[in-house]
């Protein structure tokens, strides 16, 4: 049941504090000129979106555009040149594509501060499909333009196309890219442990590298034509260069640079520990409360496993914490992992911070340990009197992590405090418990300036859409709702 109560009785503020808070409110020119310039950052970013967007399919054009320009690289002869040009375009596309999803999985600062990390990998993956789409129609449209041609069947072509030089190559990286899109989908990665899936899909760098040879020397697209070639070689260079340079280089300059060790390991919960971090001017990682980092503990047991886990307090000048659940045999060794081991981080990265509010009044609701973003969050943020709401839910008493502490730092930042304890309803799809979901509860109910307010929500995937949708049934604009999903 909804409750405004603190997880624990604390001393009410005394009347010097409580004058205080007030006369720190700000007059209304003041809000408004806040929201103003919330507004216009976020036009920004969403310029920014927009714009690369538009670069991603410009790219794809212009390789269109250079073949159809090649004279020669596209004579059309009867339907077995219809076949074999549009095997081509195909193929264009696609390598386009893969190249723009290896980018936006690059972890790129510009493109993490423009819309957001977890936003680029989730168009990273709504690609997988088009791109394998199209990779199967480019090798079947060559192989039966290439048989029509020379009037032979689609058995005999592939044979003979596989004895070219380079494509056996070119039929790997396909393989290759059909284990990964294979890999990703839902039903199939819910089976597979991490570790697994993790390595399957690092194959796309290796699909990328070993179809290269086939487009150079094979492919007419770059065989042919001087600007073609340096085309698509620069944007070989550029895709390879930033996922070397912001996945490998800066991780280890990273590291190096701060020298990160665990200090000590608390637990909080059953299977939820917090891991202390001690290092060297950690402030100056430009870690923003909410966002978060990916992290590998070398040790014997845990060097393999790279941890994508949220700060649960905003760095200071030598120190560090993260907050971790016990999600699988991975992050389970976390919590055994003795004072002294060596910590690699890469990060931080998200925007799940207060740099993407453009709202007036700020509405955090976090579930189980979706707590750690928003309570780094709610650390982080200038916040006036009133401005900020928070709702922690709970499915027991052993999911408060975390609860005392935001409960502390909403007395501080004069920000209201409820909490959701209990099963969720079972008589509706709801994100909120039986009891509540009676009693009339809603995000309008518990959040009064709900539209005027810009929502953070962090949970368990199923239940973080649920409260997402009833944001937007409500009239939330898009731009004011942040999701950060964590898988339950």
């Amino acid at each position: 049941m909804i409750d405004t109560a603190r997880p624990t009785p604390r001393t009410p503020p005394s009347t010097t504090e409580r004058a205080r808070l007030r006369d720190a409110v700000p007059p209304a020119e003041s809000l408004d000129i806040a929201a103003r310039r919330r507004r216009r950052a976020g036009r920004r970013r969403s310029a920014m979106t927009d714009l690369l967007g538009i670069l991603a399919w410009v790219s794809a054009a212009i390789a269109v555009t250079l073949w159809l320009a090649s004279p020669g690289s596209h004579t059309v002869v009867g339907i077995g040149g219809w076949l074999t040009d549009a095997g081509i375009v195909a193929g264009l596309v696609a390598t386009d594509l893969v190249l723009v999803m290896l980018v936006l999985a690059a972890r790129v600062p510009l493109i993490d501060r423009t819309f957001g990390q977890d936003n680029a990998i989730a168009v990273h993956r709504s690609l997988g499909k088009p791109v394998l789409y199209l990779l199967l129609a480019h090798g079947a449209l060559l192989t039966l333009g290439y048989g029509a041609s020379a009037g032979t069947g689609p058995i005999a072509e592939t044979i003979a196309l596989f004895s070219t030089p380079d494509m056996p190559l070119a039929y790997l990286g396909l393989g290759l890219f059909v284990a990964v899109v294979v890999s990703s989908l839902v039903a199939v990665r819910s089976r597979l442990p991490y570790e697994a899936w993790h390595v399957i899909h690092l194959l796309s760098y290796a699909a990328v590298l070993v179809a290269l040879p086939h487009m150079l020397s094979v492919g007419s697209v770059l065989a042919q034509g001087m600007w073609q070639r340096v085309y698509w070689i620069a944007l070989y260079v550029l895709a390879l260069g930033l996922i070397v340079l912001y996945r490998f280089a800066l991780p280890v300059v990273v590291t190096l640079r701060h020298r990160i060790r665990v200090v000590g390991v608390e637990p909080i919960a059953p299977g939820v520990v917090s891991i202390h971090l001690a290092g060297r001017d950690l402030d100056r990682l430009g870690a923003e409360g909410g966002q978060y980092g990916v992290w590998r503990f070398w040790t014997a047991r845990t060097w393999w496993h790279a941890h994508p886990v949220s700060f649960s307090a905003v760095p200071g000048r030598d120190r560090a914490r993260i907050t971790v659940r016990d999600l699988g045999a991975g992050s389970a060794r976390l919590g055994r992992i003795t004072p002294g081991a060596f910590v690699s981080l890469e990060g931080p990265y998200g925007l799940f911070t207060s740099r993407a509010r453009t709202a007036p009044y700020l509405a955090l609701v976090a579930s189980g340990i979706g707590i750690t973003p928003v309570r780094s969050l709610l650390e982080d943020t200038d916040l006036r009197p009133g401005e900020a709401t928070v709702l922690l839910r709970g499915t027991d008493a052993d999911q408060q992590y975390l609860w005392h502490e935001t409960a502390d730092l909403a007395e501080t930042t004069g920000s209201r405090l409820y909490t959701m304890v209990g099963h969720r309803s079972r008589s509706r799809e709801s994100w909120m418990t039986e009891e509540d979901v009676r009693r009339g509860v809603s995000l309008r109910s518990v959040f009064p300036n709900l539209l005027q307010s810009d929502l953070y929500v962090c949970g368990p995937r199923a239940w973080s859409d649920l409260v997402v949708r009833e944001a937007r049934t409500a009239g939330v604009p898009e731009h004011q709702i942040h999701q950060e999903r964590f898988e339950s």
